[in-house]
């Protein structure tokens, strides 16, 4: 059985982390370079980095925040946000990051998701899914540019078809429980977990180490943060602690 993961998160506008609740109203919440560096030091077994207005701005992520990043880290970065070409994603991959993150893109144009596994190993692509429940209830669809369209995709279909497309990691939003530090949306992780073998990196409302417990017991494979890392309210080492006297296989 391979460990759980504590991934805290790095949302990225103009060279700086921000915090907001379902991607808006936007804080600022410290430098990427010293987040990182503590994040390493207080026991993170993974970092993602996401530039959370590149899509809708209509650029790329900045490559020179990956480099300074890289530069203070040695666990594995996934970085995000604005990849729109397999060029691009190469070029994030040269700067530093061990994964990328594709959502719009792929929604876009499907086909990214095998040429990029083909091009640089699925191990190193990962789909990222905004997922956003129906108003009656009855499933998700995917939301892009930042939770500012509606898609109409169904997201555990997505999932699926994503999987077969050659992509080596799902990192699953729930855009309803973003920022609200109420728990992961364990009903959509047990949905996607039944429909595929891949990976799952759940995000989107953690307040505490029994959120992640739920998350993890419900399909995820690791669990991603960022309020309470942020704030200082506790650390990837402290969380895994209460992991593991749960029951749960953590990395030391």
């Amino acid at each position: 059985m391979l460990c759980s993961r504590v991934i805290p998160c790095l949302d990225i506008d103009n060279g700086r982390v921000v915090k907001g609740v379902k991607f808006a109203n936007m804080r600022d919440a410290g430098d990427p370079v010293e987040q990182a560096t503590r994040y390493e030091r207080e026991g993170a077994d993974e970092l993602v980095m996401l530039d959370v207005s590149a899509t809708i701005g209509g650029r790329e992520t900045a490559l020179d925040t990956v480099r300074a990043v890289r530069r203070v880290l040695s666990i594995p970065m996934c970085v995000g946000g604005g990849v729109r070409t397999p060029e691009h994603a190469i070029a994030l991959l040269r700067a530093g990051a061990d994964k990328v993150g594709v959502n719009s893109a792929a929604l876009e144009n499907p086909s990214i998701l095998t040429e990029l596994a083909s091009r640089v190993g699925a191990q190193c692509v990962v789909l990222s899914i905004d997922a956003a429940r129906l108003a009656e209830g009855n499933g998700w669809q995917v939301v892009s540019r930042a939770g500012t369209h509606q898609t109409g995709v169904d997201a555990i279909a997505w999932v699926a078809r994503a999987e077969s497309m050659g992509v080596g990691e799902i990192l699953l939003t729930s855009f309803d429980q973003d920022g609200t530090r109420t728990g992961y949306d364990t009903q959509l992780l047990r949905e996607v977990r039944r429909v595929t073998t891949l990976p799952i990196i759940a995000s989107g409302g953690a307040d505490n180490a029994q959120h992640m417990i739920d998350a993890l017991r419900a399909g995820a494979d690791a669990v991603l943060a960022a309020s309470i890392f942020h704030d200082n309210e506790t650390t990837p080492d402290a969380i895994k602690e209460e992991l593991a006297a749960s029951g749960i296989e953590v990395r030391a």
